[in-house]
This record gives C-alpha cells, structure tokens and sequence, in this order.
C-alpha cells in the first residue's frame, strides 16, 4: 500500500533531536518519510498526525509496530497525532541514518503488514460475502446435526436392547436412525444425486464397501444410502457426546491408527462382522484428500475381502471436498454431491482388486470429478 506525502502536507511533524532515526528493517512492515516532512519538524518530542478516520493499522504477526509505537491521540492544532516513544528501542539490522541522508528515499510512505486496515471497510482481505454466507450456514448445518441427534438418539437407546437381543450385528434399526438423521442434516444444505443405486448388494448380503475421501460429510453422505455397513473411526471420536455414543451403539469399528496391534484387532474384528453376514466401509486412502485428488490405496479392505470371499463393492463421492474442503469444517458452501456405485468386483488376489477399484473410481473421478 502507497500513501503520498500530499495527504499529510497539513499536518504536524516534530522529530526528536536525540532520538536516533532508522529505517524500519522488519520484513513485514517497513516505513519511509521522505525529505518533504523535515521542514514541518520541531524539536519537541516525535509526533506524526495521520488522518483521524483513515489511519492504517500498523500491526502485524510479530507485534513489531505494536512493540515500537503507542498509538496514545494528542490534539494538537485541531490535529490527532500519534507518539512515538522515545525510549523504546528498534530492533533492526540497518544503521542509522542522518537526517541529510533522507533525500535518497522515495517522497512516499510505504507501510507493508499482513493486517494493514484489517477492519476497515475499504481492508486489504475483506471477507467476501460468500465467505460470509458458507459460515452462516456452516453454524446452521451444526445447529441442525446436533437438535436431530439428540432426538434420535433417544430413540436410538430406547432400542439398543432389542437390536442386541435381535439383531447383534447388523442392526438395521439403528442405521435406520442413522440414515433419518445424515438425510434431516443434509437435506437442507446440498442435494444428493445417486447413480448406480441397482448396483448396491441386498441389505442381507455382506460385502466390502470402498470409497474416495474427501471431506467430513463423507460419512453423512454414505449414510444416506440406507446400507446397514460398519464404518471405522478413530478411537477419540467415540468420546464426543451424542454423535459418539450413537456411534458406539451402531458397531462402529474402534482404531487407533498409530498402533498395529489396534490395527490387527480392528481387521480380525471386521471378517468376524463379515462372517456374522454384517458388511464394513473402508475409505483405502486412510485419510481425507488434502487437494482432491485420490491418493494410493492400503491393501487392508481388499486382503479382508479376499480372505471372506465376499465381493467389494466401489463407491465414488463426487462434490463434498468443495462443499467442506479438509480442515474447514466450520463452513458449508453451496454446492451438490453425486454418489456413483459400481457393480461388485470379486478376485482372489487383494493387490489386483485393490488396483481394479483404484482404477475404477479414479476413471470416474477424472470424467465427473
């Protein structure tokens, strides 16, 4: 940002004749006066007028412009000026410099911050309205997931004992619940488009499920499609109240990702589901996709398939990576999803599945993506 020395030609400059004058060698702000200021200068002290209603914030991510001037306003002249404190040091690399010197500098003042006017409503990094709009709704997407939650969960406890009674594995009922609630969250916010729906296995019949991921709605996504399959989820995530607890009751498959006798346990536990007939979700990448582009694939989902002899099933999400990008989770852009389902594939070697349903959902990614 430039400001011409014009703008302060009516207002009062007095340098202090011991204070030594530098240039301001930090690297997020600098500042120049030009020679035009001296003629303005007294001897009582170092005080520079700006323009009441249009000064710019000298603040930056160190604190440099905070640490060196007291912004204290003076009336001077019908003037509001600001004082820089003569006993506070500079820390800067360059020497000082004499005052018959300062005719090398340009007749500008340059003042460079990563905050500069920072909430003023000409800011250099003003929040856009849709910016604005994707938080918004980002509070009302939370608000809406946490009242239906807690609402169904209550149904949810008023039927655990039955579904462990009848129905230990599968529990179809609470993922009926999951699904009524993934679908009241987020309905209101993005629509889902399903292809290949025929494609999906009957509800009694287990497979392997392997998807792309991409963002947190993932989850909410999948749910939606009614499948009554285990997801599996850091062990820190059962913690959280609510949407924990319902996880829990659902099966959900604990993991700690750090430790291989976890992972061990977490691979036993899933061909045992399998055997019961219960189906499990995998996302192979092991985490969500930072740019959206999908990432290599563990042999995990794919050596369960082939040691259970149930076929695995591709699912391609395409969209929710823009709607809630990875690691901002507090907004919601406007946006749709489309969910493809790809016919079963069954083999014998889990390396060849695994890079059959890589291919198969990077085709897809790389068309519709």
């Amino acid at each position: 940002m430039q400001v011409s020395s014009q703008a302060f030609s009516n207002h009062h400059f007095s340098f202090h004749p011991s204070l030594p004058l530098r240039r301001f060698g930090n690297k997020e702000s600098v500042v120049f006066f030009s020679s035009s200021f001296l003629s303005s200068c007294t001897y009582k002290g170092l005080h520079i007028g700006c323009p009441p209603c249009r000064q710019p914030s000298l603040r930056n991510s160190n604190n440099f412009a905070l640490n060196s001037i007291l912004c204290t306003p003076k009336k001077y002249s019908g003037v509001s000026q600001h004082h820089f404190n003569p006993k506070v040091e500079f820390d800067s690399p360059y020497v000082d410099n004499k005052l018959q010197n300062w005719n090398k500098f340009s007749r500008n003042i340059v003042v460079r911050s990563e905050l500069a006017e920072t909430g003023y409503p000409d800011a250099g990094y003003p929040l856009s309205d849709l910016q604005l709009s994707s938080k918004f709704r980002g509070i009302c997407f939370y608000a809406v997931t946490a009242f239906a939650a807690i609402f169904l969960f209550v149904l949810m406890m008023l039927a655990h004992p039955f579904v462990l009674l009848l129905d230990r594995y599968k529990r179809k009922a609470h993922h009926l619940v999951a699904k009524i609630w993934a679908t009241l969250t987020v309905s209101p916010f993005y629509k889902i488009e399903f292809e290949g729906l025929d494609n999906l296995p009957g509800p009694d019949t287990p497979a392997v499920y392997v998807s792309n991921h991409q963002s947190f709605l993932d989850i909410y996504t999948l749910l939606t499609l009614g499948r009554s399959f285990k997801f599996i989820s850091k062990t820190g995530i059962f913690l959280f109240p609510i949407i924990g607890w319902a996880m829990f009751m659902m099966g959900t498959i604990p993991l700690k990702r750090m430790d291989s006798r976890s992972q061990l346990d977490c691979l036993k536990r899933c061909m045992d589901l399998i055997k019961k007939g219960a189906s499990v979700f995998f996302f192979p990448e092991g985490t969500r996709s930072k740019d959206g582009k999908l990432g290599s694939f563990k042999k995990g989902a794919f050596s369960i398939a082939v040691k259970t002899r149930v076929p695995v099933v591709p699912i391609v999400l395409i969209g929710t990576g823009k709607i809630m990008p990875p690691g901002m989770e507090g907004i919601v852009n406007p946006g749709s999803v489309k969910v493809v389902i790809h016919k079963p594939i069954e083999g014998n070697d889990a390396e060849v599945l695994c890079n059959e349903a890589r291919n198969i959902i990077a085709d897809v990614l790389n068309q519709k993506g």
